[in-house]
């Protein structure tokens, strides 16, 4: 069966298996949702396989895919005390790997088993390996899935990737490739060469990642069904995350599941933000930036490929892009491990944060419930330095008295 890709912004439409359009936009998969859907119709299947009737993919048989989505939405009275508004955190880093990003892998590698993913020099028609461009949650999560789905996987991270995370993404035993040069360029590199070779590179924005990642807002709607929360805010990146929110709250409003499509708010570092400063300029489209460094690592994407889409996300449902400093950032991952027991990577505090600039500035109000999407655990990431006193154990009463008195 062919996938039928389309454009969001000329709507043109096409069945070759490629990833971007010749507008130069990316494309993501044509919908195909029954129109008379609803809630109680949704088979009981595990994770984000709960929502089968909009996927392009059924669940594998056996496998980690099961083990994918299903995040549980977290309210905590010290978050709305700190963001100034109900608080509804989306805890992407209970997924396998710790991050939104095992949504996108697992449906990619389910499709990618059922034979929809064509590459034209293969025997078959399909490819026979996986890959990724990534240095960090992308890259552990594809791998990890291709081991469980038997595929061989390649990860392209840039040359100057630190050793630590080398170490986190190669426990799955992909062939890691360091790569010299334009790493922007290596995004649109890879999709030429992947289908040259048997790869399937499954990139940030892929139609099928798309489709896995847009099971968050899925997994959101439901939870506020029949209502909708006043805003959904998340990290954005390469855009791909935001598109598939984007695209499942067009198509759930089209066949009647939504009565209102709620704001989406969009939040980046504010030393990397081109979205931000295209919205903030009026801009039609994304350009790019000399980012500069960030705690934020993983977010800090100076030429985003969906860069453009994602602003158009955000405009289109009444939201807007923002950015919030690296000390915003920190605060929000302090309050999330101290007061709410959440371990989350410096990205995955960048939403929290933005939640709390947007209440600031007047835009989200204190009664307002919004859903905050945290996107990966801090647990598989190096910790701030911390130290701790030795104790003889003959002085462990005389210490424990202190701290009780404290």
């Amino acid at each position: 069966m062919a996938l039928t890709r389309t454009c969001y912004d000329c709507g043109a439409s096409t069945a070759e298996p490629r990833a971007r359009c010749e507008c130069g936009e990316p494309l993501w998969l044509a919908s195909d949702v029954p129109s008379d859907l609803a809630w109680t119709d949704l088979p009981d299947r595990p994770g984000l396989w709960r929502y089968d009737p909009l996927l392009p993919v059924s669940m594998p048989d056996t496998g980690l895919a099961a083990a994918a989505g299903g995040t549980p939405l977290l309210r905590d009275a010290a978050l709305d005390r700190f963001a100034g508004s109900r608080v509804h955190l989306k805890v992407e880093g209970q997924q396998p790997t710790g991050s939104f990003k095992d949504r996108g892998s697992a449906v990619a590698l389910a499709a990618l088993d059922a034979g929809l993913v064509e590459a034209p020099d293969s025997d078959d028609g399909s490819p026979t390996a996986v890959g990724t461009v990534s240095h960090g949650n992308m890259a552990m999560s594809t791998a990890a899935f291709a081991a469980a789905h038997g595929r061989d996987c390649v990860v392209l991270v840039p040359d100057d990737v630190p050793a630590a995370r080398l170490g986190v993404i190669a426990q799955f035993d992909p062939t890691v490739l360091r790569v010299r040069g334009d790493y922007g360029r290596l995004y649109e590199r890879s999709l030429e060469v992947g289908r040259d070779h048997g790869v399937y590179f499954v990139n940030s924005d892929s139609p099928l990642r798309v489709e896995g990642q847009k099971t968050t807002a899925l997994e959101l709607c439901e939870a506020f069904a029949p209502s909708v929360p006043d805003a959904v805010v998340l990290p954005v990146s390469s855009g791909g995350h935001a598109s598939g929110v984007w695209k499942v709250l067009r198509e759930l409003r089209t066949v009647g599941l939504l009565d209102e499509i709620p704001p989406v708010y969009l939040v980046q570092a504010a030393t990397c933000a081109p979205i931000t400063e295209a919205f903030a300029a009026g801009a039609d489209r994304v350009t790019p930036v000399d980012g500069g460094e960030t705690v934020a690592y993983s977010i800090a994407n100076a030429d985003p490929p969906s860069g453009t889409r994602a602003l158009r996300a955000a405009r289109a449902t009444g939201g807007a892009v923002l950015a919030v400093d690296d000390d915003a950032i920190c605060e929000a991952q302090r309050v999330l491990a101290t007061a709410a027991g959440v371990s989350v990577e410096a990205a995955g505090a960048v939403g929290l944060a933005g939640a709390r600039a947007l209440v600031g500035h007047g835009e989200l109000a204190p009664d307002d419930d919004v859903a905050v999407v945290a996107t990966g655990t801090g647990l598989t990431e190096a910790g701030a330095d911390a130290s701790a006193p030795a104790v003889e154990l003959s002085a462990l009463e005389e210490r424990l008295d202190a701290f009780a008195a404290r």
